[in-house]
């Protein structure tokens, strides 16, 4: 039993990564296809049997469509089956030479771990015909009902038999149980349910924040396992029962060796007892079973049905836990409430009545769901989770909501998402517009995110998130339609100035396919946002280019969107017409780089920090290195160095005074040994960005906006709590904490030398990882926000 919910939290589950890169890993790559001429006609009748199947593969979103080899002849097989690396072997019953039973046992000889899959027109004859024969060497005999999808089923179903045991272990994929004997049915209903999951696949992919991640995510998909007995139904279903979405049985067919009329009634009874909300359809020739599957509480499909296919459909997507997630009144089974996907399920949580809460929890039905979408890492938690193990379904609702957002801040992490306007949101943190480079800049970034997600940094230290900003990088393909639809690149190589090319570049359109993605992220943002260079040479390794483009900064105007995003143009036109301003063109000239070949990206981040009034800044900003240059003892140059100044990090990076320290001793400060060095080698001044839309003037000054105030003022805001020490004339002291008399002193006692805040651990873990990944010494700028929104840490 899971303990009481004073110990179940949320925050205290870390989301591992699902590996799906390593499920799939076996798969049927050449076909080995041996039939008649005629056969052959037959089976190509609408096409070539490989288009056929390449044409399945593409519109299901499947990969890796596997290429035919056909022959006639026993002596043709051989040696395709010696020349070439075959993964299936499918027989047809004329072959010319030797009977395909015969030729079987042979292959099977030489071959063994080859599977082997007789493919036969349906007729009484041929029936009656295979049950004559030994099919020992057989591993499947599939009917040929004029239907190319059964050529797909046939390879998939191998698959799966291939992948199952690694797949299930190794992150808990999903299996449907179908048991059937008839070689007809089972022909007919595999490519059915295939097509039924992989049409899920592709709704469950959306859950992907890339096309690479989303083509991963279908190697997630629930596994289809084939029993043709009673013994090989019990075995498979002991083996992976408890990740088993659904069960699919005929009503009689070989039990203990012997024909059974009621084989399906035994396995049903069995599952019942030992799984009570096991989801399990029973189909039979005879309607009068009807009664029977009512008896034992499971879904019935009269095999004589018109409706066969369609029945089959909607019970797999209602009861498998396929299609979307249904809340229901539990006596009427009404629809009260219909989820398509995670956000929505989190969304509408907290709106669902307490007795269907209960119940969908009772029957594991949010796991099941989660699983069928192959969201494995979340599921895991939900499997064993009851009502019972919270006071009331107030907390069940809150732990489900806390979970998944927390689940879902996970996902976004490490992550570079494509972005998507429809489907943006908070949890996005590192997303791209377009489809050409990062630049240096954003990879940067793109990388530091990997690496906080990898080391599990995020949330080492309690009460604190260790993140990038909101970030959305607008690639290098962007620019390049810009400056070419606007025709900007005479204007932008020529020697004419700074200004007036600055006012060409505002004066021209960004792209019209951008604006609408501005809007998702001007919807989302909470704060002023930064509009960043990432050039192809930025931040390069081993190319200093740092500091040579503009970055601009511009309020968040939350009530207009339209102004938003005009002022969020102007800020992205001008760090591009920075490209081209005369101290770039000098710096590329003096680094023999060629001006016209650079490109330009756009990081587009949220700015860290609180409003306070008409003006916003974070409470620490700093640059941290991991090897220090001028190490005072007992530092070594390896412990490193960091600067840190109370505004935004402007301060620091134009070499105004701010405090240095060695985060391995945070309290040996050489400025702070006198009150006369502390008075004259301290911050006096600070830097806030003016939170008045009117204040942003597109200028080739990108500092415009920015206000340097008096350290004094900071009292006002609450900021120096923590930052601030007082001087103490009379007694020629400095007092930690600053009530506001006197003269202010930016220490960071608080921090520094009372630890209210980690700052000092944080940049030592962070330098560590930083110089191990890089394998070599690292530089980081960061701010840090001690007054967060209510709901974040």
């Amino acid at each position: 039993m899971i303990p009481k919910s004073s110990d179940l939290s949320a925050g205290k589950y870390y989301f591992a990564e699902t590996a799906f890169d390593l499920l799939m890993r076996k798969r049927i790559l050449n076909v080995l296809l041996i039939c008649s001429k005629y056969d052959a006609f037959l089976l190509e009748e609408d096409g070539r049997i490989d288009e056929q199947i390449f044409n399945e593969y593409v519109n299901l979103n499947l990969r890796y469509p596997p290429k035919f080899f056909q022959v006639t002849s026993a002596s043709e097989a051989f040696n395709i089956l010696e020349t070439k690396p075959i993964d299936l072997v499918i027989t047809m019953l004329n072959v010319e030479g030797m009977d395909p039973f015969t030729l079987a046992k042979k292959i099977k000889q030489s071959f063994s771990e080859k599977p082997i899959v007789v493919l036969t027109p349906f007729s009484r004859e041929v029936s009656l015909k295979l049950s004559r024969e030994d099919l020992s060497a057989i591993d499947y005999v599939f009917s040929w009902l004029g239907n190319a999808q059964i050529m797909l089923a046939i390879i998939k179903l191998i698959e799966d038999v291939m992948n199952v045991e690694h797949d299930v272990n190794k992150v808990g994929v999903q299996v449907i149980l179908l048991v059937e004997d008839s070689v007809r049915y089972y022909s007919s209903y595999l490519p059915s349910i295939y097509r039924i999951i992989f049409t899920q696949s592709k709704q469950f992919m959306t859950e992907g924040l890339n096309e690479h991640q989303k083509m991963l995510r279908m190697r997630g998909r629930p596994k289809i396992l084939l029993a043709r007995n009673f013994d090989q139904a019990e075995k498979l279903y002991q083996k992976y029962k408890h990740n088993m979405l659904g069960v699919i049985t005929d009503m009689s067919y070989p039990y203990k060796g012997q024909m059974l009329q009621r084989a399906g009634v035994k396995l049903v009874e069995m599952i019942k007892a030992d799984s009570p909300f096991m989801p399990i359809l029973m189909q039979s020739s005879d309607i009068n079973n009807q009664l029977i599957a009512k008896q034992l509480k499971a879904g019935f499909i009269h095999k004589y049905s018109k409706t066969l296919s369609i029945e089959l459909h909607d019970f797999i997507v209602k009861y498998f836990a396929f299609g979307d997630f249904v809340f229901v009144e539990p006596q009427s089974g009404r629809e009260i409430f219909r989820a398509n996907d995670l956000k929505q399920l989190q969304e509408l949580i907290f709106q669902v009545p307490d007795d269907s809460l209960a119940y969908h929890i009772e029957r594991n039905h949010f796991a099941k769901w989660l699983t069928a979408r192959a969201l494995f890492p979340i599921a895991d938690i939900f499997k064993y989770i009851t009502a019972d193990d919270f006071e009331n379904l107030d907390e069940v609702r809150r732990f489900i909501f806390d979970t998944i957002d927390r689940y879902r801040q996970s996902k976004g992490r490490g992550i570079i998402a494509k972005f998507y306007r429809d489907s943006y949101d908070e949890y996005q943190i590192f997303s791209r517009i377009g489809d050409g480079s990062l630049g240096g800049k954003g990879r940067g970034l793109a990388f530091i995110d990997q690496v906080i997600k990898r080391s599990y940094l995020m949330h080492r230290f309690e009460g604190v998130v260790i993140t990038i900003p909101r970030t959305v990088v607008i690639c290098t393909d962007v620019f390049d339609e810009f400056m070419e639809t606007n025709n900007l690149y005479p204007i932008a190589l020529s020697d004419t100035s700074n200004d007036e090319i600055l006012r060409h570049f505002l004066n021209a359109s960004l792209p019209v396919r951008i604006h609408k993605d501005l809007y998702s992220f001007i919807a989302v943002a909470r704060n002023p946002l930064a509009v960043r260079s990432s050039s192809l040479l930025e931040d390069s390794h081993y190319q200093p280019f740092a500091g040579i483009y503009s970055t601009y900064m511009v309020p968040n105007v939350k009530e207009s969107a339209n102004q938003m995003l005009e002022l969020l143009s102007q800020a992205i036109k001008c760090v591009y017409a920075s490209v081209y301003f005369s101290e770039s063109k000098s710096y590329m000239e003096a680094t023999h780089n060629v001006i016209s070949e650079e490109r330009m990206a756009i990081v587009l981040q949220e700015v860290t920090g609180t409003a306070y009034g008409d003006r916003f800044y974070p409470n620490i900003s700093g640059v941290a290195r991991s090897l220090n240059f001028y190490p005072i003892k007992p530092e070594q140059p390896s412990d490193g160095i960091a600067s840190i100044a109370l505004g935004l990090g402007k301060h620091v990076v134009e070499g105004k005074p701010s405090l240095r320290f060695s985060p391995k001793f945070p309290k040996k400060l050489l400025q702070l040994s006198s009150p006369e060095m502390a008075l004259k080698e301290t911050q006096k001044t600070f830097y806030a960005l003016d939170l008045r839309p009117t204040s942003f003037v597109p200028s080739t000054d990108d500092g415009i906006n920015m206000l340097e105030i008096s350290i004094k003022e900071a009292f006002a805001d609450g900021t120096l709590a923590l930052a601030g020490s007082s001087f103490d004339f009379e007694n020629h002291q400095i007092r930690d904490g600053y009530s506001g008399q006197g003269t202010p002193i930016i220490t960071f006692s608080g921090i520094l030398k009372h630890s209210m805040f980690p700052l000092a651990e944080i940049l030592k873990s962070i330098l560590e990882v930083g110089q191990h990944e890089m394998n070599n010494p690292v530089e980081i700028e960061f701010a840090v926000n001690l007054n967060p929104p209510p709901d974040k840490p």
